[in-house]
């Protein structure tokens, strides 16, 4: 059986971690797979994707297999296949949404924090061990730290310790943390909200959102304004505006 499971259920597409035997370790072919799974479903008319795991843990982050006794070229490039995996992520035009439900640990933190969205099961954890062992967590703590405050950040990464799914949503790594039973049903309804509306100008709306993120506030703005007004021009804008003006529903491309 394929490490990645591709399904398509009605307007959403659910892309599945299915090597549990290795604890759903990243090497580089399963990250090469993961990714063109990402590319594959990027290029359909799916509304949103969910990114799931089968196994006890979630992903345990980058394998060990493929790096002990590895050169520096051969270990930058796999770290730089794992950073073109988050790419693909973020460049997807759908919603992409994590549902964890187990532990995440490391690169498999980093995939997670990675998406656009996240639910976790209550019994979920979120680590980046690094910190207590040999080798830092240098690149998960690139995504990591641009979702939870400067100081969690670097209490993550310096003690490696494991958080909750609870603490991981007040910190802001994930979105919710449900009770595993009420997991696949909370993924659903978020990412049901989640693509309400255009699915075009909702694209548009990720990509310019990424792009912004990192830069200071003035060239922040200039961005989004420039995008803002081109998309303004586009049918899904009008046809919202009119639609808000005739007190009416607005009607969109499927």
């Amino acid at each position: 059986m394929s490490d990645v499971l591709v399904e398509r259920d009605g307007p959403f597409t659910t892309i599945t971690l299915n090597r549990p035997r290795r604890r759903n370790a990243l090497s580089r072919g399963f990250l090469v797979e993961i990714a063109g799974a990402f590319e594959e479903v990027a290029a359909t008319d799916a509304r949103g994707v969910i990114l799931a795991a089968n196994g006890p843990v979630f992903s345990a982050g980058h394998d060990f297999g493929d790096m002990a006794g590895a050169s520096h070229a051969d270990v930058r490039s796999l770290l730089r296949t794992c950073t073109d995996l988050m790419a693909a992520i973020q460049s997807a035009p759908q919603v992409v949404i994590a549902r964890v439900h187990a532990l995440a640990t490391a690169a498999g933190c980093q995939l997670v924090a990675g998406c656009d969205l996240v639910v976790a099961a209550e019994s979920a954890g979120f680590a980046a061990p690094g910190g207590r062992g040999g080798w830092f967590c240098h690149t998960p703590m690139v995504a990591i730290s641009r979702n939870v405050g400067r100081k969690r950040a670097m209490e993550l990464a310096l003690t490696g310790d494991v958080i909750d799914a609870r603490t991981a949503a007040e910190w802001g790594l994930i979105n919710y943390a449900v009770p595993d039973d009420r997991l696949e049903k909370a993924t659903l309804d978020l990412l049901e909200r989640a693509t309400r509306g255009s699915a075009r100008s909702k694209a548009l709306g990720k990509e310019t959102m990424y792009a912004q993120l990192d830069r200071p506030e003035h060239d922040a703005y200039a961005l989004a304004v420039e995008v803002m007004a081109a998309s303004s021009q586009t049918p899904e804008a009008q046809e919202g505006m009119s639609a808000f003006l005739a007190k009416r529903r607005p009607e969109f491309p499927a």
